[in-house]
């Protein structure tokens, strides 16, 4: 049952969220501050619960050190999307015609933080989390991440492409970022960055989702298999390529680290298995 509570009591903070931020569409002030009192109140929401229902620290979004993971997830983000798009305006792919909109990049802050957050808490902080527990590190990266993916299918330009690419990129790259750290702030920091440059920098699409008005007035043209097509950048073989590398890079330190956990064998006490900081 906890996972039930758990993911009712943040999917309910995020639909709140999002229904206010969307009903203040086209206000960018009131989009930053909507979007980031929703991100507070998901990580406060998700605290309470996950401590109510499980009885322990929930050192997975502890306060000590939040600031400074976050921020690194975010430049680590931040820096592999701009590898992307490099590689497609090197093909002439990418076209700049000017600038965008200042206001919009910062509305887009708020809407991004707000969909960051409320999607790793539910994907890495509930789902990933406790099918790991049972069933290992990879089981639960590759059914979270295939999950993942197929929530993408929803969005407006979707493509079963675009899907697929999430769920190896994205859904590989923020789980194993979770099994590195055994922390929630620097997969948030890391989704927030990579879909802040993807619209409020360089004005691409995001997973289909239409266009976004960022600080670059810009258009993709050319091979879907380079572009992404409709469903935007998220879907080109370099996001595929560079999410791939990050993830391993990650994978590579959580073994270091000791952070795999294998599959827990039949009649074995949770605890047998459970054993890392969660």
């Amino acid at each position: 049952m906890r996972v039930f509570w758990q993911l009712l009591a943040v999917a309910a903070v995020s639909l709140a969220g999002g229904q206010a931020v969307a009903a203040v569409d086209g206000n960018w002030f009131l989009t930053l501050v909507l979007g980031l009192l929703t991100a507070v109140g998901a990580v406060c929401v998700y605290r309470w619960v996950v401590g109510r229902t499980e009885h322990r620290p929930v050192t997975e979004v502890a306060r000590d050190g939040a600031r400074a993971a976050a921020g690194r997830g975010a430049l680590i983000g931040v820096a592999v999307f701009t590898g992307v798009i490099v590689n497609i305006a090197l093909l002439g792919d990418y076209t700049v015609h000017g600038l965008g909109s200042v206001t919009g990049a910062v509305g887009l802050v708020g809407f991004m933080a707000a969909a960051a957050t409320t999607e790793e808490l539910l994907f890495r902080g509930v789902l990933l989390r406790i099918v790991e527990e049972r069933f290992g590190t990879w089981i639960a990266l590759t059914s979270t991440g295939a999950l993942f993916g197929t929530m993408h299918l929803f969005n407006k330009d979707a493509t079963v492409g675009g899907a697929l690419a999430i769920a190896i990129e994205a859904g590989g790259m923020l789980g194993a970022a979770f099994v590195a750290t055994r922390s929630l702030w620097l997969p948030i920091g890391l989704h927030f960055g990579w879909n802040f440059a993807e619209s409020g920098l360089f004005g691409t699409e995001v997973s289909g989702s239409g266009a976004q008005h960022g600080l670059l007035d810009a258009t993709t043209s050319g091979a879907r298999l380079v572009t992404g097509g409709e469903f935007g950048p998220e879907a080109s073989v370099y996001s595929v390529l560079l999410g791939v590398l990050v993830t391993l890079a990650f994978l590579r330190l959580a073994r270091r680290r000791g952070h795999l956990m294998p599959r827990r064998r039949r009649g074995a006490p949770a605890d047998a298995v459970a054993t890392l900081p969660r």
